[in-house]
């Protein structure tokens, strides 16, 4: 069965989200290659590369809590063209560092980190928005349809990233990306004026508190945290891939190096129309996250450029799986009202965990050598993997059948 676009079809204001965030994503990955890249060029230590997630990581923990509450109170279109504003400005300001003679490393991190701030405000409200917009016999709809985004731009934007860098530099690549934030606030002025949440008479950090709590309470959602984290943590190999390009073909290839997953995982929301008949949710989240490291441990051994794209097309179509069940079981757990809060600590969830494994290989990498970086922390993955799945039972057994109405 292939993708349900019926969402696009059925709602304009749904139609315009998409494809101005998908518009926006595509740049957001040019950048997302250009940013290691320049890190990587300037200093020649993947232990710097890395250190860009440890940078992150402090704005995801803190204002992933305070955005999804914020995205519980304030208008969540407003929210999204400030936001989107602040990181248009924000990459104009890489763009400049990019311009000048000796570019600025601590520039890069301190931007780096405003960014991530920012998207901290930016994702929960995206996806309490994109929630609302459909009806719920939709949303599993809308979860494929946001894979796909997804990995479109992630495969066009990381090879786009490296044509343009090759081409016309790193400030080509920012320059792209300011303007595929222009065109994502042109998209969303033109969406329809959206109702303003009930009126809170708690303070944010108890509404914090709640969502908290709710996550808390599902074994559902703590197991789609916690798997996806222990993977990420393990067998992520991003920071790695500015090393490994330079040794198989400079910024060409380290744009298909950062496309290489998203292949798979493009190739597995293509034909996602299956996960619609699958009901033991938590199992395949688990199942998948356990073949993503077993393809991690592939690169690792891989002996040349098209083995390790291989490898990396495989595990992303894993890691697509688990999103695409993940997703799932969010939107079946979590009431509306809710989701702001909710969207935030997902978005700490899967986005702590690559941050934290950034840090990880781009540390092992320095220390010993990419190779083992890869294929060591893909049986640790592994092996935690298993572990971590024995003691989520409740998640295991999770069956979307069983589960009500919200």
């Amino acid at each position: 069965m292939f993708i349900n676009l019926t969402p696009l079809k059925k709602y304009r204001d749904f139609r315009l989200l998409f494809f101005g965030q998908m518009i926006s994503f595509l740049g957001s990955m040019v950048s997302y290659v250009a940013i290691p890249y320049q890190v990587y060029a300037l200093t020649k230590d993947n232990w710097h590369v890395g250190a860009l997630g440890l940078v992150q990581l402090l704005p995801v923990l803190i204002f992933g809590i305070l955005g999804g509450t914020y995205a519980d109170r304030i208008n969540r279109r407003k929210l999204l063209l400030v936001s989107e504003t602040l990181m248009c400005l924000l990459i104009l300001g890489l763009t400049i560092n990019a311009f000048q003679e000796k570019p600025s490393i601590p520039a890069i991190y301190i931007l780096v980190g405003l960014f991530q701030s920012v998207l901290g405000f930016h994702r929960p409200a995206m996806d309490a928005l994109t929630q609302k917009l459909v009806t719920k016999e939709d949303y599993a709809a809308i979860g494929a349809l946001g894979s796909f985004r997804y990995a479109a731009g992630a495969i066009i934007g990381p090879a786009l990233g490296g044509i343009l860098i090759s081409s016309f530099g790193i400030k080509g690549a920012y320059l792209f990306d300011f303007l595929s934030f222009l065109a994502a606030l042109i998209a969303l002025a033109m969406m329809s004026q959206m109702p303003n949440p009930d009126a809170k008479e708690k303070s944010p950090w108890v509404d914090a508190k709640e969502g908290i709590q709710y996550a808390l309470s599902k074994p559902e959602l703590v197991g789609t945290y916690v798997i996806d984290i222990v993977a990420m943590i393990f067998a992520f190999p991003v920071a790695l891939f500015p090393a490994m390009s330079e040794s198989w073909g400079g910024a060409s290839a380290a744009g298909m190096l950062f496309s290489a997953m998203a292949v798979g995982s493009l190739i597995m929301t293509l034909f996602s129309g299956w996960t619609g008949k699958v009901h033991r949710h938590g199992r395949a989240v688990i199942i998948a996250a356990a073949f993503w490291a077993i393809f991690i441990v592939g690169v690792g051994f891989a002996p040349n450029l098209y083995t390790a794209l291989a490898f990396l097309a495989l595990a992303g179509a894993a890691d697509m799986m688990s999103g695409l069940f993940r997703g799932i079981i969010w939107n079946h757990s979590v009431p509306n009202e809710l989701r702001g809060r909710l969207s935030g600590i997902e978005m700490i969830s899967y986005m702590s965990g690559p941050l934290l494994g950034n840090a990880r290989a781009g540390w092992m990498a320095s220390k010993f050598s990419v190779p083992i970086s890869l294929w060591s922390g893909g049986i640790i993955c592994t092996i935690a993997v298993v572990v971590t799945a024995l003691f989520l039972p409740k998640f295991w057994r999770y069956n979307s059948r069983e589960i009500g109405p919200l």
